[in-house]
């Protein structure tokens, strides 16, 4: 790493505030101590096959993954409202369709940033995520996702249009850091959820899911800028764009 990344600048002082976003997860436990539960926002469970079952019991985390990664979200973005998706249930694997409902679940509640710690490596699913892409493209939802996972390109992550993150483990977790592929920004953010007190980092959850999570509070915070007040593709790109100004650089 070049230089270390700070404190974005231009997003310096920005909360969330008026901001939504859909946490596609295990769901959250709001009783957790990390988790503001006043902006946690009424969500639901979608079943591996796409149907959609509401109801806070549906929601409720019990595998803690969505818990520290919403944590970690509302640590960057205090004032955003954070709204659970729960793909996980026994185990942290889901489908594609699960996945692909949970985004248009999304886009039809009108969130303005998606969440998604995860990703499908079969690239049989491209097209399928592509198409949802451009549908939360279109509505002007920011979507913020894992670019890789295992070394080979995660989806929708590594698609055109979303903010794609991989993870930096020497990024400090109050900031994050930018690398260019082609003309493409590649986003880098610290894998390390919000730390417990006396416990050791690696003793923790830890991994890509935190790094989106940090990116997607960042996110929300541009989305609060009055210069990201376009609408459709615009406004995508005009959050990107904003992201890119306030990164620092990696290498």
């Amino acid at each position: 790493m070049s230089e270390p990344p700070i404190e974005p600048a231009p997003l310096a002082g920005l909360s969330g505030r008026g901001v939504a976003i859909a946490v596609i997860d295990s769901g959250v436990h709001p009783g957790h101590g990390h988790i503001t539960a006043g902006r946690l926002g009424p969500g639901v469970m979608v079943l591996s096959d796409g149907q959609v079952v509401e109801g806070e019991e549906a929601w409720l985390d019990q595998l803690g993954h969505g818990t520290a990664v919403t944590a970690a979200i509302q640590e960057k973005a205090p004032d955003a409202l954070c709204i659970p998706v729960r793909v996980f249930r026994e185990a942290l694997r889901t489908s594609a369709a699960a996945l692909i409902a949970a985004m248009r679940w999304s886009i039809a509640r009108k969130v303005d940033v998606i969440n998604l710690s995860l990703g499908s490596l079969n690239a049989a699913h491209r097209d399928a995520f592509a198409a949802v892409v451009e549908e939360a493209a279109d509505a002007g939802v920011v979507i913020v996702a894992a670019r890789e996972a295992q070394g080979a390109p995660c989806y929708p992550g590594s698609l055109g249009k979303v903010v794609g993150v991989d993870v930096d483990w020497d990024c400090p977790r109050t900031g994050y850091g930018l690398r260019w592929q082609g003309d493409a920004p590649v986003f880098q953010a610290s894998g390390y959820p919000r730390p417990i007190p006396g416990v050791p980092q690696r003793r923790n959850l830890y991994g890509v899911s935190f790094a989106v999570a940090q990116l997607s509070g960042f996110a929300a915070r541009a989305c609060e800028s009055g210069d990201a007040d376009g609408a459709g593709h615009a406004r995508v790109e005009q959050v990107r764009d904003l992201l890119c100004l306030a990164g620092a650089r990696c290498e």
